[in-house]
């Protein structure tokens, strides 16, 4: 799995005229990208990377400063740009194999006692977010 994750001070995503997740105080923005090979251990190793990632202002995470998320999927994290001038997604998991894993990922967050919000898997979203500082971090795992 692959994530950009941003400390930002709100962030909403939209999917037609609906707000669908949203948080409207300082937390992390996670855009999260599932690769072909992703087990369910994978998305339960990105949660607990994710709530416990000192990322927040004075060097705190999620988990100690009771910080939300917004999680929303996005496939094009593993697009491969090497070659040619359109990316190829073959790295990228199938629908089929990443709703769940994005799923998951989030759901072990919840138990972990996270405050998360999300995006709709598989729909046009646009996300807004206030970036809080130069904060943004790729994160593999």
């Amino acid at each position: 799995m692959r994530a950009v994750v941003a400390r930002v001070t709100r962030a909403t995503v939209t999917v037609g005229d609906e707000v669908v997740g949203r948080i409207d105080e300082p937390g992390l923005l996670v855009l999260l990208g599932v690769h072909v090979d992703d087990t369910s251990d994978k998305a339960a190793t990105m949660a607990r990377k994710l709530h416990e990632l000192r990322l927040l202002r004075d060097e705190e995470s999620c988990a100690s400063a009771d910080a939300p998320l917004l999680v929303v999927s996005r496939f094009t994290l593993y697009g491969d740009t090497r070659k040619g001038r359109r990316p190829s997604w073959t790295a990228a998991a199938r629908p089929d194999h990443a709703e769940p894993l994005v799923a998951a990922a989030v759901a072990e967050l919840r138990a972990r006692g996270a405050r998360v919000e999300t995006g709709r898997f598989g729909a046009m979203m646009a996300v807004e977010s206030v970036n809080d500082g130069p904060f943004t971090v790729l994160l593999d795992i």
